[in-house]
């Protein structure tokens, strides 16, 4: 019988990438407080990839306690000058936020948890590095007008899907970790625990 998964986030972006290789499951919100998980974090010093870690737990835990399902938590953060970056929340920050990442790399970490019945199975964590390129001003004004609410949507304000892919000189990481689901070592254990077959 099949145990089932479950997704413990609404982002559509993990969504499409579970939806994309053929696997079933539900998606919920976890209920976390990631703003106030975040500033107990880093006031207690935890690095951008930590915090990560930390969320990922934190969602996988609360929605597995009170379901039979493996549960699936991730958590996404930008990293720049060993700064924490969060999502932009207007049109101008976005702005803000692609003029100082202009030029210059910075890191994604993406962080995954499984968990069941209130305790952790598996985590796995990945990180890519991308440099964007000396993009001029008429390039990003013309981005933002394309992409328009839709640059608010991640923390560095793009989507490699899409016309974000024009920012970037260089990319190293694997393509999942940037969509903020890594999926090999998550798709082996859901083989293992007959979520899929092998």
């Amino acid at each position: 019988m099949n145990p089932g998964l479950v997704l413990a986030s609404k982002s559509a972006a993990r969504r499409a990438v579970l939806e994309g290789a053929g696997v079933p499951f539900e998606a919920v919100g976890s209920g976390v407080d990631e703003d106030a998980a975040k500033l107990t974090l880093l006031a207690n010093r935890a690095t951008p990839r930590q915090v990560a870690e930390a969320l990922a737990e934190d969602k996988a835990i609360a929605v597995s306690v009170s379901r039979s399902e493996l549960v699936v938590g991730a958590d996404q953060t930008l990293e720049f000058q060993g700064k924490l970056y969060d999502k932009a929340e207007t049109l101008a920050e976005a702005r803000e936020r692609l003029t100082t990442l202009r030029g210059k790399p910075h890191q994604l970490h993406s962080a995954v948890v499984v968990a069941q019945g209130g305790a952790v199975v598996w985590r796995g964590t990945q990180s890519a590095t991308l440099r964007m390129r000396d993009f001029s001003d008429a390039f990003l004004e013309d981005y933002l007008a394309a992409e328009g609410e839709a640059a608010l949507g991640s923390v560095g304000c793009y989507r490699l899907e899409g016309l974000g892919l024009q920012l970037f000189s260089k990319i190293e990481g694997d393509y999942f970790t940037i969509l903020g689901l890594p999926m090999m070592g998550l798709l082996d254990l859901l083989r293992r625990r007959g979520v899929l077959t092998s």
